[in-house]
């Protein structure tokens, strides 16, 4: 069972993913609702928004945080920013998931929100384009050791994998795409 962080934003797509793709799921709201999750998804939303509900609670943090200990966790724009380890804002929360800075709402404001084709590369393969809506989106500035590129779109590095942990500016649930929700929780 993946968890799905229920406290603000985009949730109720990546359940529908889980769902299509025979993984049961279940909304996350407190740090008992981490017990017997084999995954967690931190969804797209409002990221300083996010961060205010779980500053709430440093049991909940904490419990994320040691959860990503043994257990992959996939992020999704405003997720991303919560596992980076620096936005290089105080009112947002990083956890230090994946080392890597971020600079939110990069690419402007909402009237400048698109999709497009985002390549994805991994296990040695040929890249795969899938589809990825970029909302207010968060783009990377740097990446720590051990942080492979997962995702660009052009040249730019959109998403990012470190261990069993995956991370992307961008919202391929919104596209319907399943590919990384497949690559973070069934290998």
């Amino acid at each position: 069972m993946v968890g799905v962080l229920a406290l603000q934003g985009n949730f109720q797509s990546h359940i529908h993913i889980l769902n299509a793709i025979g993984i049961e799921s279940r909304l996350v709201k407190n740090v008992e609702d981490l017990s017997g999750l084999k995954g967690l998804i931190l969804p797209g939303g409002e990221s300083t928004t996010m961060s205010n509900l779980l500053f709430r609670d440093q049991s909940f943090i904490d419990g994320i945080k040691l959860f990503s200990d043994n257990k992959p966790i996939l992020g999704t724009c405003a997720g991303l920013i919560l596992m980076a380890k620096n936005s290089f804002d105080k009112k947002v929360l990083n956890m230090n998931i994946i080392d890597i800075e971020v600079n939110r709402n990069a690419y402007g404001r909402q009237v400048h929100s698109f999709d497009d084709l985002i390549n994805v590369e991994y296990k040695n393969s040929e890249p795969l384009s899938i589809r990825a809506s970029f909302i207010r989106a968060p783009k990377i500035t740097n990446l720590g050791e051990d942080v492979e590129i997962l995702c660009k779109h052009n040249s730019e590095i959109v998403g990012v994998k470190k261990g069993m942990h995956v991370a992307v500016t961008c919202h391929p649930e919104l596209q319907n795409e399943i590919l990384l929700h497949e690559l973070c929780f069934k290998g």
